[in-house]
């Protein structure tokens, strides 16, 4: 026999004063307290033990309201998904979404000015504040916190860890710490990209053992032309990115995001709330890119796929790849660098393209003008030549007016 619903009326919810819990149906319960309080409980099981899950108090949820929010709690369990867990990671998912504008910067001087206390003396917080401000600020400061990822931090550390390897060591330690921080305030998810064991001890050499080479973290230019020649030869999907994301001159985390409904024929529009500046970025795409692209499965809503469907490839698996091939010196960021040399050295590009190419802001008065336009079509010029670069060294300095 069917469980009789909606078993309450307004007149019995409220002539409910003894402390009770009084069925409505279907799961939906009116707690009446001591004090005569009352509120809604939805009542389910799981794993075979009873759990009570709050909908609310009855001066705030109404009777018709409680009932609403009951059915689609049992939707959920019919579908094989915990009510509880599913309103709680619903909501861990929007408080993400309301600090995903907290930037490591503000979470390094919060960390500071919360922990200085502690400290022996003010000589200790200030050494805190130089080195974050010299080595970490500058290349992912002003960067959304949850955003901040492996490729972030070794970029930055790699840029010091032969030469300064004390400096370098504590560094990553502080990093590490002021992330580890920014996950407990609610403001990123996820490892911590920084943590030394088991993670970035398989990407750097150990303090106590490095010898007095000096490593670059970013490909001179001038040996692309066979660098893509061995990249090509690479099987898998985390190939394919790399490539693309060398011809497009853009970030691991752009590159990871893309999805297919962003790409039409021969323009990337990369949505704001996926780049550093937080601004949408029109991406020119060369005659290289879209054969590439051509040649890609379109059986998921990425570009480049995970494992799991519909979801990204990992942060890691560009750099993974840079590790299969022995090539432990550069990193994926690098590559920015190196098109920004080539750019420089082989031809006569105005600075505003170069940097518009790279989604960097344009700062100056005069400058300020060019903002007004993407340039796009002068980009366009200059991803053309940046791939048939990649693909035929030339040596020929052209320019771009």
């Amino acid at each position: 026999m069917a469980r009789k619903l909606e078993r309450l009326s307004a007149v019995k919810v409220k002539r409910a004063n003894e402390p009770s819990m009084v069925a409505d149906g279907g799961g939906l319960y009116l707690r009446v307290g001591p004090t005569q309080a009352k509120s809604w409980i939805f009542r389910y099981m799981v794993d075979g033990k009873s759990t009570d899950m709050g909908l609310g108090a009855l001066h705030t949820i109404s009777l018709a309201d409680a009932r609403a929010a009951a059915a689609q709690c049992r939707l959920l369990k019919h579908k094989g998904i915990d009510p509880k867990t599913h309103r709680d990671e619903s909501l861990r998912q929007a408080q993400l979404r309301d600090h995903q504008s907290i930037t490591f910067e503000t979470c390094a001087i919060e960390y500071i000015e919360s922990h200085q206390a502690a400290w022996r003396n003010a000589k200790h917080a200030n050494q805190w504040r130089s080195t974050i401000s010299t080595y970490a600020l500058p290349k992912f400061g002003n960067l959304p916190v949850q955003q901040v990822d492996t490729e972030e931090v070794l970029g930055c550390l790699q840029s010091i860890w032969q030469e300064k390897a004390e400096t370098a060591t504590r560094l990553r330690g502080r990093i590490e710490a002021i992330l580890d921080w920014a996950k407990v305030k609610g403001y990123r998810e996820g490892e911590n990209p920084a943590r030394w064991k088991g993670h970035l001890d398989n990407l750097l050499p150990s303090p106590a053992k490095i010898k007095n080479v000096k490593h670059h973290s970013a490909l001179p230019y001038a040996e692309m032309p066979m660098f893509m020649q061995d990249l090509q030869q690479m099987e898998g999907m985390g190939a394919r990115a790399l490539e693309f994301t060398i011809l497009t001159a853009v970030r691991t985390g752009e590159t990871i995001g893309a999805r297919w409904d962003e790409i039409k024929h021969d323009l990337w529009t990369i949505p704001g709330e996926r780049m550093k500046g937080g601004k949408e970025h029109r991406v020119p795409l060369s005659d290289a890119v879209r054969s590439l692209l051509d040649d890609l499965p379109k059986t998921d809503d990425f570009v480049f796929p995970g494992q799991r469907t519909n979801k990204g490839l990992s942060n890691m698996a560009m750099l993974t790849l840079l590790r299969r091939m022995n090539r432990k010196d550069i990193t994926v960021h690098g590559f920015h660098s190196t098109f920004r040399d080539w750019a420089e050295d082989r031809t006569n590009t105005p600075r505003e393209i170069k940097e518009l190419s790279l989604a960097h802001q344009v700062g100056s008065q005069v400058e300020a003008a060019y903002r007004r336009s993407d340039l796009l079509e002068k980009r366009r010029d200059l991803m053309d030549l940046w791939s048939q670069y990649c693909s035929d060294q030339s040596g020929k300095v052209v320019k771009i007016a």
